[in-house]
């Protein structure tokens, strides 16, 4: 173990892409399409939650890049709500995004395990095993320290984007490229209709989840204030790009009724272009795109559990970092978390609330940026925002809106959350915050 417990400053550009991108692109974009055909039965409403949600990472990519250049700590979001809002909001924001993170690896490890089981029959009784063993696998990995992952990181993200771009390509040259005609529908504005449209984003921006990753690791960058503005907007650009035009690509290929309530949209729209073996490809893609995203996902979470130890709000061991650069107590606790979640496979409550929770962590981060604005003018700020102060209340707005839309259509994670917010004022009131 190092004495101080400081995080190494290793990583670069290349990294910060790579998080973002393979943090981010996973088998949603395979997954998604359907569920949203099902809820919304025009191409151009689609389409406009994917764009709506890019938009809205974009405006996000400029806070955020703001933020984590102006205080670039490990953990992320916490740390500007906590310097703005004080400690309670900083408690709460930092364990909202904890959780939101912290569940995934679990899914993904379970997800990849059923892939494996799709293509090898053989191995179907043995899934647990399976994604124990990648657990435990990138457990070790990462464990050795944070070059290794970011290695792995850059990687799997390169294969991953090339996946995607040959799927893409296979479509268009199946189906013939043709823009489908954006005509507006006036049933769109039903109250059924307005219902689906807030479930659709609510799932879009649940496959945009991640875009951010790059400020979880602000305190290990060579040099944040240059990389992570150019991280956070190539990444974002890459991602929004990849969604959109896969949806349109699978527009091509099948039409909305028939891709709708496909547990596996892609996978329909790989049989009509590779035939019989389209499925086998698209789980070969799905595993490569959730090897990548499971990696960055074990690199995320033990950084907030870091930041939160440091400052008091876990463990006084948390904060420990061995030799290769990696928070080896937080990461340990936070893969015992997921084998858990693995063994007992009872976290599907908490996956749904992760979508609703970033929400609420994005919208606490926007109003940071605001407060801090106001409250610190003389903060050294080596990226500001752009559009600002527009940008910044378009962001609040938007995130209000977005949490009414989604309690009013997942009142279940609603209650949740208050459930959460109610039972944590009295564990905060007990711990004791270090300075910070």
């Amino acid at each position: 173990m190092t004495n101080d417990n400081q995080l190494k400053k290793v990583l670069g550009l290349g990294f910060g892409i790579a998080i973002l991108v393979g943090g981010t692109i996973g088998a949603g974009i395979l997954r998604t399409p359907g569920e949203i055909a099902a809820l919304l039965d025009q191409e151009w409403l689609i389409l406009s939650c994917w764009l709506l949600g890019g938009l809205y990472i974009l405006m996000g990519a400029g806070a955020y890049a703001e933020l984590a250049t102006s205080i670039p700590k490990a953990g992320g979001s916490y740390n500007y709500i906590k310097r703005a809002f004080g400690n309670y909001a900083g408690f709460v924001s930092g364990w909202f995004d904890y959780i939101t993170n912290a569940i995934a690896p679990a899914f993904f490890c379970i997800v990849i395990s059923e892939y494996i089981a799709m293509l090898l029959p053989s191995v179907q009784g043995q899934t647990t095993v399976i994604a124990v063993s990648f657990l435990l696998g990138f457990t070790i990995l990462h464990s050795t320290g944070v070059k290794s992952g970011s290695v792995v990181q850059q990687i799997t993200s390169v294969i991953k984007v090339l996946c995607f771009v040959a799927l893409i390509v296979a479509c268009f040259m199946t189906a013939g490229v043709e823009i489908p005609k954006v005509e507006p529908d006036p049933t769109a504005m039903k109250a059924g209709m307005l219902i689906g449209f807030f479930k659709s984003l609510q799932m879009v921006l649940g496959t945009y989840d991640g875009w951010y990753a790059v400020c979880f690791f602000a305190e290990e960058d060579e040099n944040p204030s240059r990389n992570i503005p150019r991280s956070l907007y190539t990444g974002a650009v890459i991602v929004i790009s990849i969604y959109v035009v896969v949806n349109i690509a699978f527009f091509h290929v099948l039409p909305i009724r028939e891709l709708a309530d496909s547990p596996l949209a892609a996978a329909e729209v790989a049989k009509v272009v590779f035939g019989e073996d389209g499925a086998a490809i698209v789980t070969l893609i799905a595993i490569f795109s959730i090897v990548g995203i499971l990696n960055a996902y074990l690199m995320i979470p033990p950084r907030i559990l870091y930041g939160l130890s440091r400052d008091g709000y876990f463990i006084e061991q948390g904060d420990r970092v061995n030799s290769g650069g990696t928070p080896i107590v937080a990461l340990l606790c936070s893969s015992l978390f997921t084998l858990v979640l693995i063994i007992v496979g009872s976290f599907e409550i908490l996956f749904a609330l992760a979508t609703f929770l970033a929400v609420i962590v994005w919208g606490l981060a926007y109003c940071s940026l605001v407060k801090l604005r106001i409250s610190e003018p003389n903060l050294i700020r080596p990226y500001k925002a752009w559009g600002y102060p527009y940008t910044a209340i378009l962001l609040v707005a938007f995130s209000l809106a977005l949490l009414v839309g989604f309690a009013y259509s997942d009142t279940q994670s609603f209650l949740v959350c208050v459930g959460i917010l109610v039972v944590s004022y009295p564990i905060f009131r007990i711990l004791k915050p270090r300075k910070s």
